[in-house]
Order: C-alpha cells, then structure tokens, then sequence
C-alpha cells in the first residue's frame, strides 16, 4: 500500500448485519496502527473516503461505505496491558467483547456493559457506545472507559478521558467511528464472584404490565423484556421478562468445564435449527410461536429462578448461528426508539398497533431500561427502548414508510433513536432528535479532528452530510 492507486484494487461486496443492505467497497486489513497515517494519505490523494468497520454488527449502514475505502480493523486485536488485581484492561480496537471476557473472566471479572452477541469489536462498541440489558444500573459503555488514544485524520495523536481532551472524549464515544480511529482502549471491568447468574422469569399479560414489572426491577443489575408484537387488543405489548443479579461471594454455583453456549437447544442441534425456523418467519407462523412461548412461559416459568451462566444469559443473539438469514433473501430491518418514561406506554402502543395495521408486525420485540448520559450523540433518555425486527417485505417501500410514520410518533414524544440499529432515519429526522445545537457541535469537532472530510460511511451521507 505504498502509492495511491493499489486503493483501488480490493473491490469486494459488504453487507450488514441485517443482509438487507448490500455494497461494494475498497476493504482494506491493516495490521498494525502504524500503518493508518499512510491510509489517510493515500485516500485523501485519491480523492476516497474512509468508513471503518469491526465485525460488522450494526443493523444499518454504519460499517458501509459505498465505493470508497472500508478499513477492517479485525487484525488489531493486541491486548496491550491487563491488571488480574485491578480489572484495568488496555486494547486495540479489534479485540471483540468474546475476547474481552474468555481473557478476564478466569480472574474473576466481565465485561461491565455487552450488547446481545459476544463478536462485535471493542472500537465499535465505544463507537455506538453500546448499551446492554443493565443500562439502568451501568449505563452505557462509555461510562466504562478510562482513557483512550486515537488517530485523527488531521495526522494528531490524541490521548482521552473524562479528564483530558473531554470534549473529543465525549464525542469519539458515541462518534460512530466519524472523527477519528481509536489505537487503543483502556477499560475498567466488572469484579464477579461467579461465572453464574441468579435469574427469575415472569410474565405480563401487557404492554402496561411489562413496563411497569421492568421499572419495578430497574435496580437489579440485568432486567429485559420480551414482548409479543403479534398480539392485539388487551393482550398487545404482553410477554417475559428475565431479571438477573450477580452472586455474591461465597454464593454456591455449579462447575462448568466450559462457558461455551450449548452446542444444542432441547437436543436438537443448532446447525439444523435454522431450516426449521424458516417456515414460521411469516406473520402467521410468528403469531403463533408467540402465542405458543407466551403461554408456556406462563404456565411453566412464572416467577421461577433459576441459575444461568453469564454468557448465556448475555448472548441470546449468539445461540443460533445465522439465525438472521432466516428472514430470507431480503433480510431484516430493526427499529429502535428510545422514549421519556412518562410517554412510553402510549408511544410503543401505537407504533405497535401501527404495525400490525399494515400488515408489517415485528417479529421480535425487546424492551430495556434506560437512564440519561453525558456523551454527544446519545440515543439515552430516562425511559424505556422497544426494538423491533422487521422482515423487509416484497415492497420495502411499505418497510420505509412505516418507519417514517413510526419515527414520527416517537419525535413527537420526545424520543431518540439509535445509530448502529439505524437504516432508515433521514438527515431531517435525526436533527429533530438530536438537536441544533449538538449537530453544530459534531460538526464542529469534525472539521477540527478531519479537516478534509475523509472519515465518512453510508450512515453519515445519509444522516449528517449537508
């Protein structure tokens, strides 16, 4: 990579997480963080942009970068400094939240915030400033990290945190990999006395009940809710609930050879689960396993607890390998909105009914509690997320108008959204919630930190760019 014209040599197609976006980029792999001042050379000389890319995770088109460059920052997976007595940890970008916790976990200490699955990147997660089923009590991500260093496009070396270049910290946080590459990540974990979990089952019979059950318990440290968006009526916004708490030292738990998840689900293997999924991914077949769950829930695991390792309590999205290809050919869209707690029954309420009147239910819904943070482009609120997944139908236009309109419900209540979910908000919505003055601040920071506008993907031409 040693002259301008080898960026256009490594044309390779890209696809999100939910395969309902499909583009071709120049991909590049650096191995090493020395080589990134010479790859905003090269594609400033040949007029490319830079979109950065870690697993690849995001539901939308935050790691696409139609027609320009992609840096894959997989390679970069150095753990760099690791305190066994202080749970401190220092790492490249690439190291992904499975590498994080099989390295700490053995001396006692977790990650303190996971999304839904173990592959994204460290540099993603502080990127989207990722949340997990514990925001309530940990807050996002963000709130974790005791420093970071970073390359900025302009060529300058950074170091951050709350203390130092706060400014920039806040923002890279939650900068959705816009401002500039982070070399290296310093983070504070979670001390834990077990590998397990004490987590109890409930039920709600709707939407009232759920988010009344989930505010009830946003003191534990995990509390999620699933609910059936297929049902109606009285019975709309039912579902389960899995609230889960840490042991205490000394606390008994089993013995396990391996955290690793099960290898079968009710004995059959998961590598064939998927074929057998596929002809119930319709609105018909989606209603009825959830009138199916919802009852069996109830009748047999109301209020039951139970003990259950940290990984298989965090990682649903892990299970079922590919589980996302069977919405089919033309993938899935998630849609998640974050809304002030006093709005949330009746915003999730028509958005939900919304839906179902035009024929697009979600097929998965999941709701979380939410507390407000510091960092720039936040999705937080004091209140509640629901998202939902939705098969991209024959006609995505439905898809996009029924965003449109969802969008303009939770607006109108004072929601947020949230940008690694995110495929379809315009540049006019995202102002509405972020706000003037926090747009003219981001871009600010970003004609400082990238003077030449080199750092961009999809997501921001969409959102951002004027």
């Amino acid at each position: 990579m040693s002259s301008a014209p080898q960026l256009l040599q490594n044309a390779v197609g890209l696809e999100n997480f939910g395969h309902s976006l499909k583009r071709v980029a120049y991909v590049f792999r650096p191995q090493h963080t020395d080589e990134l001042p010479a790859l905003f050379e090269q594609a400033r000389a040949a007029g490319l942009t830079i979109g950065l890319r870690g697993s690849g995770r995001s539901y939308g088109d935050a790691a696409l970068n139609a027609g320009h460059i992609v840096l894959d920052l997989r390679s970069l997976t150095r753990i760099l400094d690791w305190n066994a007595e202080t749970g401190v940890i220092t790492a490249e970008p690439g190291v992904t939240i499975e590498n994080l916790w099989r390295h700490a976990l053995p001396h006692g200490w977790w990650p303190p915030v996971v999304p839904g699955t173990m592959f994204p990147t460290l540099g993603g997660c502080l990127a989207a400033n990722i949340h997990g089923k514990n925001n309530w009590q940990a807050g996002p991500i963000g709130e974790h990290v005791l420093q970071f260093t970073a390359l900025l496009p302009s060529g300058q070396q950074v170091t951050c945190s709350p203390q130092q270049n706060s400014e920039l910290f806040y923002a890279m946080i939650s900068g959705m990999g816009l401002l500039g590459i982070f070399t290296s990540i310093t983070l504070q974990l979670k001390k834990v006395h077990s590998s397990h979990l004490r987590v109890t089952a409930s039920t709600q019979p709707h939407l009232a009940g759920m988010l009344a059950e989930v505010d009830a318990h946003k003191n534990d440290d995990y509390i999620v809710g699933w609910l059936d968006a297929a049902a109606r009526g009285r019975s709309l916004g039912r579902g389960q609930l899995h609230r889960a708490s840490y042991l205490h030292e000394g606390e008994d738990a089993p013995q396990q050879a391996t955290l690793d998840l099960p290898a079968s689900i009710l004995g059959i293997p998961k590598g064939v689960l998927p074929p057998l999924m596929a002809p119930f991914v319709n609105n018909f077949g989606v209603g009825l396993v959830n009138f199916a769950k919802y009852s069996a829930n109830r009748l047999l695991e109301n209020n039951k607890s139970y003990l259950q390792s940290l990984v298989e309590f965090n990682f649903l999205l892990d299970y079922i390998p590919g589980w996302e290809r069977i919405y089919g050919r033309r993938g899935l869209v998630q849609h998640q909105s974050f809304v002030p707690a006093a709005a949330a029954e009746s915003t999730f309420r028509e958005i939900l009914e919304l839906a179902q009147r035009r024929g697009l239910p979600p097929y998965l819904a999941v709701l979380k509690r939410h507390r407000p943070d510091k960092f720039l482009l936040s999705h937080a609120v004091d209140g509640f997320s629901l998202a939902l997944d939705f098969r991209v139908p024959a006609n995505p236009a439905r898809l996009v108008s029924l965003a449109e309109a969802m969008d303009a419900v939770v607006l109108a209540n004072g929601g947020r959204f949230y940008f690694a979910k995110d495929g379809l908000l315009t540049a006019e919505r995202a102002r509405k919630f972020l706000g003037q003055d926090t747009i003219g601040a981001f871009k600010e920071l970003k004609h400082k930190a990238d003077p030449h506008n080199i750092l961009q993907h999809d997501l921001f031409r969409r959102c951002f760019a004027d």
